[in-house]
């Protein structure tokens, strides 16, 4: 062999040495085009999922926010009605202390055939007062 052929078949061995490089390279680097385009996808569907929970947060914030407001307008209204409740549990007291509705409960209790001690009890009088009231009445 002459050194013509030699460099011709050294120089075909480089080439093709080259080449297998090349198609390594390309194997590797489609290899590696493909994961990032699957890390793109798993990003994008990570991106979309975030976007998805924000949005169920910022629902479930709003949601809380309207519950809140809500129950504070039937706190208010809770309120209110206990003023209420409150003013008419002061004016029956009034009105079940008052000597005209006392002197009624007597005299119904008496025409019930109900004793001047359990009238007297019951209407948180003496019973000389109860027996006073139905004299007064009987007259």
């Amino acid at each position: 062999m002459d050194f013509a052929t030699l460099l011709l078949v050294l120089v075909s061995m480089a080439e093709l040495a080259l080449l297998s490089v090349v198609v390594a390279f390309f194997q590797r680097l489609k290899r590696s085009e493909a994961l990032v385009q699957t890390l793109q996808a798993r990003q994008s569907e990570l991106v979309r999922k975030l976007q998805l929970n924000a949005q169920m947060e910022q629902e479930l914030v709003e949601s809380f926010r309207r519950r809140q407001e809500e129950l504070t307008r039937l706190d208010r209204l809770l309120e209110e009605r206990t003023r209420q409740l409150d003013g008419l549990v002061k004016q029956a007291e009034t009105f079940t202390r008052s000597p005209r509705f006392l002197r009624q409960v007597i005299l119904a209790g008496h025409g019930e055939g109900k004793p001047v001690p359990a009238l007297a009890k019951a209407t948180g009088l003496s019973v000389d007062e109860v027996a006073i009231i139905i004299n007064q009445a009987g007259n």
